[in-house]
Formats: structure tokens, C-alpha cells, sequence
């Protein structure tokens, strides 16, 4: 078992900085070293992500700290490479215009943070010889960016944060049924953007996957309340709200996630309990989740890379790589403003437990 780490929030004081600018061309951030040791000069690296929410962000800084490790092991330095990251504000337009801008530029690779920039990021490509690599993208097969998950076939390749759906509803289970709740899971609320790919195969397939393999197809109805932008959040709510849901799962949607305090006031105002699939949630709010570490995710992307562009691998034979969901992620006291109570045995398994 891993050591526990317990979280406090500092009071109910929650700081929140809004990054609402898309970068591109003239406002992105790159890390300019200067181009040190590298007698071509530093090599180039675009990074872009859907939006900014935290597990993304850490998968991004994880990705740049494994390439800068990968450099240190060849005898290079930050000085060798120029990051230029982007970030679509959750427009799937954006996503093909940074893409498209990375290629313009000659970057020697583009790594693509979510399943919709790595769709603009392999399109963009095509016709060239940049590599790409993608980090949190649930099913890279079934967005079409690679033909197989062993042998990808092209020049895009990366880590998937594909997780399995039972354990997440398993933990709905747990705590509605424990004794001190006694409750029943009969009609459970899903909150996604049918536009995110990603999304729709959690909740079409693995969410109607792991009902079936916990023997609750038929018994349990799924009530979907889809968003098309953070603004819709509200409105979905009071949907769930209003078909009188048992509890809600928020699979790791993008923008779901990134506004997930737009559904957290609901669920406490009407005692609904809610639960996600990405660990960031927990501290914003939400009750737990089985979940991985997202700056791992970022940081075998990195690794990834350091092996294509310093070792000269080629992504089309690179499998695509996984994380384990193997971390519970429990907030209590946001149980009890939901009405319902984490059973200690719960607590006691936890990697990581908040407190208010």
C-alpha cells in the first residue's frame, strides 16, 4: 500500500486563476534557453492543450520535465530546446489553427495534450515528418490516430489515460450502501460534452461495460445531461437535479472538469453525491475517485519524446503506453455536504485524503 497523503485546504478560501487566452503565434510562452549545445540550435518542441484545468496542466509540466531529463542523460541542457506551448480555451478550431501554426513553424515535434488536439495535431502533420506525441487521450484507436495500440502505425504515438469504469462505480456503491447511509443506486447521472470523443466512449461503452460486469444492467438507469462549454454547466445540473438522480459521475471530461464547481453547489444543495474519474476533482470538491497520477501521464510522454528525437525510435513501432488508475482519491467532509457519510475502511485504503 502507498504512504497516505493528507490534503488541507487553507479554510474555504479556493484562489482560482483563469487563463481565458487562447495562445497563439504572438502570445505563446515559450522557454527560450538560448540555444546552448546543439550545433544545429535548440531543438523545438510545440505543446498544446485543450484547456487549462489541473490534471492537464500537471500532464504538461510532467511532459517537460521528463524531456529535460532525457537531454541531462545525453549530456545536454535546457538550453537545447525551445518549448512553445498553446492552449485552445476548449475550442476544437483552435485546436487545428495552433496545429497548423506548430507545422508552419517547423517544430521538430508537437506534443498534444487530449484527444481533440492530437485529431488537429495528426491532420496537421500529415504530409510531413514531424513526430507527435499525445498524453491523456482515452482510446487513441477510436479517435483515429493510430491504427493499433501496439503498433501505431504512423508518426503519432503517446500515453493514453484510458482507466477502468468499475472501480469508479464500484466506490458509488460502496458508500451509497454502507450502513451508516443505506442507500440504493437506481438512477445514476452522467455530465459530459458529446463533442469530446474521449467522453463519449467512457459513458457509450465503459460506463455501459462495467455496469454489465457489476450486474446492474437493467437495475441501474443512466441519465446523461450533456454540455457543449463550461457556461452549460448549471443548466445540465438542474437536469440531474430535476430527473431526482441517486448520485452523479463526471467522466474525465474536459470541460466538465475544468468548470466542475458550476456542478459541485448543485449536489450540495441537494444532496447528490457526486463522484469523477479524474483525481483533481476531489480537491475542488467532489467525493473521490480511483484515478492516476496526471504528471505521470505527462511524464512518459516526455520520455516518449526524449526517445524519438535524442535516440532516433520511430513512433509508428512505439506502443502506445498506459498508466494504472491505481489511486483513491477520498474528500469526506464534501461527502457530508452531500449528505452521505465515506466509510472509514474507505478512508484507511486512500492515497490521499482532503480536509477542509
Amino acid at each position: 500500500m502507498k504512504n497516505k497523503r493528507i490534503l488541507k485546504l487553507a479554510g474555504s478560501i479556493c484562489i482560482v486563476v483563469v487563463l481565458a487566452v487562447m495562445l497563439l503565434p504572438i502570445g505563446c510562452a515559450p522557454e527560450d534557453g538560448g540555444g546552448g549545445g546543439n550545433e544545429e540550435g535548440p531543438l523545438k518542441i510545440g505543446i498544446f492543450q485543450i484547456i487549462s484545468h489541473p490534471a492537464l496542466d500537471s500532464a504538461r509540466e510532467g511532459f517537460k520535465d521528463a524531456f529535460k531529463a532525457a537531454l541531462a542523460a545525453e549530456n545536454l541542457t535546457e538550453a537545447d530546446v525551445v518549448f512553445t506551448e498553446s492552449n485552445a480555451a476548449g475550442s476544437m478550431d483552435a485546436c487545428y489553427t495552433i496545429a497548423d501554426y506548430f507545422v508552419s513553424q517547423g517544430v521538430d515535434l508537437i506534443c498534444a495534450i487530449a484527444t481533440s488536439c492530437v485529431i488537429a495535431a495528426a491532420t496537421a502533420v500529415n504530409g510531413t515528418d514531424i513526430p507527435v506525441v499525445f498524453n491523456s487521450v482515452t482510446n487513441p484507436v477510436d479517435a483515429g490516430v493510430v491504427e493499433d495500440w501496439d503498433v501505431p502505425g504512423g508518426q503519432v504515438t503517446g500515453v493514453s489515460d484510458i482507466a477502468p469504469v468499475d472501480p469508479q462505480i464500484q466506490l458509488i456503491l460502496d458508500i451509497l450502501e454502507d450502513v451508516a447511509n443505506n442507500l440504493t443506486l437506481d438512477k445514476l447521472g452522467v455530465m459530459y460534452n458529446a463533442g469530446e470523443p474521449n467522453s463519449v466512449y467512457q459513458v457509450d461503452v465503459q460506463l455501459v461495460e462495467a455496469l454489465d460486469n457489476l450486474g446492474l444492467t437493467g437495475s441501474v438507469t443512466v441519465e446523461k445531461a450533456t454540455v457543449s462549454t463550461g457556461a452549460d454547466i448549471p443548466a445540465a445540473a438542474q437536469t440531474l437535479v430535476d430527473a431526482a438522480v441517486d448520485a452523479i459521475w463526471v467522466p474525465t471530461d474536459n470541460i466538465v472538469v475544468a468548470g466542475i464547481e458550476g456542478l459541485i453547489g448543485p449536489c450540495e444543495d441537494n444532496d447528490i453525491p457526486l463522484f469523477a474519474a479524474d483525481t483533481s476533482t476531489v480537491e475542488k470538491g467532489v467525493i473521490g475517485c480511483w484515478g492516476m497520477d496526471y504528471y505521470t501521464v505527462g511524464s512518459y510522454s516526455g520520455q516518449m519524446a526524449g526517445e524519438i528525437l535524442l535516440e532516433g525510435a520511430d513512433p509508428a513501432t512505439m506502443p502506445v503506453r498506459t498508466v494504472p488508475a491505481e489511486y483513491l482519491y477520498i474528500y469526506p467532509e464534501a461527502a457530508e455536504r452531500m449528505g452521505v457519510t465515506v466509510p472509514e475502511w474507505l478512508i484507511d485504503i486512500a492515497y490521499e485524503v482532503v480536509e477542509d
